[in-house]
């Protein structure tokens, strides 16, 4: 199948912008960028006039087996979330209700732009939870790294000792097949990390990822900065850095911690609304100080419970942080751009994904996972600087058409695919996790 994306605004973040140009598509993939491309007869032409044509964004981390609980965490703490979410509601959670809130979670991100997403599924305790994650990803269409992890349990209480194995299962029947080889859904393992289990468990589990050849993402170094952080230093002391390895927050990393994972090509995926508004996640976001030690973090959501659904948030989030974190040396220093928060939603999420040879840019021989956002919308017309004005003002009912791997899973601004259902599903969960009104499950109001 041939597609001709005609006449819009490319950005292809690959230091190339066309204000009127094209992009060809064919089986899947991008053949051409430029201008005055030509299609041949029968192919499908996208008008793409008064369009901004860019990159999918790709969301680093996101827990998306939570969508339905959404909103229902926006005055909670740390704490608040691990026990009443994780533990007392994670609890409830049947195979189905992981399906309805994955597939309603990847669908409202492909809605808001989003065509990769690492799905951080700590909520696996049985082949058939992870068999419906999966299915779920599949069925709304997303490009996905699906981040195997079992469900975390109350401190004290022991792990189900069988996570291994079904990670195992996983990658041998489940999805045996690596990004080359042009599967839509990969594998990862979600790792719980020393600050979660101990550094002997992170080693256990860390070998068994590298030896099925899949990469390793973990939250590390949550909260403020201080000595009790050494989540890092453990791992580095274990010998367990590597550029297989994606560490998400880390807002709480030393300055040593940040040079660690630089100097072993660890990446990071940030979450910068949630790391500034939720108590004793920290307050604060590692964005500059991470850019000062050589890591280029990809941005992610984290949860719908407390968060926005989409990186357009995220970017501005990020943007803000990063201009406020100053001291008086700091502020000598020139603003970051607003493009360079566009680049950790596409380029850098790409990279922090292991998907930077597939995604993030719009290039020949990459997939063609784009998305097109109306330029003469209300809150965007007159585009002058195009980036900045994705960045600044862009939202996901801009976002007018969304192409993953050639396919079109949105068009003229609706989803291509039965959001009733979806809505249906994640309600009939969010009725049976949450129960008849247990006041122990709600928010504080």
């Amino acid at each position: 199948m041939i597609t001709l994306i005609r006449g819009g605004w490319v950005l292809t973040m690959s230091e190339r912008e066309l204000p009127a140009g094209d992009v060809l598509v064919t089986d899947g993939t991008i053949e051409a960028v430029g201008v005055g491309l030509t299609a041949p007869p029968g192919a499908e032409v996208i008008d793409a006039t008064g369009m901004l044509v860019l990159p999918g964004l790709v969301d680093t981390h996101r827990h998306t087996w939570q969508t339905p609980l959404r909103h229902l965490g926006a005055q909670w703490s740390l704490t608040d979330y691990l026990r009443r979410l994780l533990h007392d509601i994670g609890a409830r959670f049947r195979p189905e209700d992981v399906y309805a809130g994955t597939l309603l979670g990847a669908l409202a991100a492909l809605d808001g732009g989003v065509t990769t997403l690492v799905d951080w599924s700590h909520i696996q305790d049985s082949p058939r939870t992870a068999d419906a994650s999966v299915a779920a990803l599949r069925d709304a269409g997303i490009r996905a790294v699906f981040a195997h992890c079992d469900r975390l349990r109350p401190h004290g209480q022991p792990r189900s000792g069988t996570h291994l194995a079904e990670l195992r299962r996983a990658r041998e029947e489940l999805l045996p097949e690596d990004p080359k080889d042009g599967a839509l859904v990969t594998l990862a393992m979600g790792a719980h990390g020393p600050d979660f289990t101990d550094i002997e468990s992170t080693v256990t589990d860390f070998a068994l990822a590298r030896e099925l050849g899949i990469p390793i993402t973990t939250h590390v170094a949550v909260g403020r900065p201080g000595p009790h952080q050494r989540g890092i230093a453990a791992m580095d002391g274990a010998g367990l850095l590597g550029p297989d390895l994606t560490v998400v927050h880390a807002n709480g990393a030393s300055a040593d911690d940040l040079r660690r994972l630089a100097d072993h090509g660890v990446s990071a995926s940030i979450s910068p609304q949630i790391e500034l508004t939720m108590p004793e996640l920290g307050a604060s976001v590692a964005l500059r100080r991470m850019l000062a030690a050589g890591i280029r973090p990809g941005l992610s959501v984290d949860s719908e419970s407390v968060a926005s659904a989409d990186l357009f948030t995220q970017m501005r989030f990020a943007l803000a942080a990063h201009r406020t974190d100053t001291d008086n040396e700091q502020e000598k220093e020139p603003p970051l751009p607003a493009i360079e928060a566009l680049r950790l939603a596409t380029v850098d999420g790409a990279r922090t994904a292991g998907l930077a040879d597939q995604v993030g840019t719009l290039e020949p021989g990459k997939a063609a996972d784009l998305i097109m956002l109306r330029a003469d919308a209300v809150g965007l017309a007159p585009v002058r600087a195009a980036a900045d004005a994705v960045v600044l003002a862009a939202h996901p009912g801009m976002v007018d058409t969304v192409l993953v791997a050639g396919r079109t899973v949105k068009r003229d601004g609706r989803l291509l695919a039965d959001l009733d259902r979806a809505r249906e599903l994640a309600a009939a969960t969010a009725d049976h996790v949450l129960g008849a009104g247990d006041p122990t499950l709600v928010t504080d109001r």
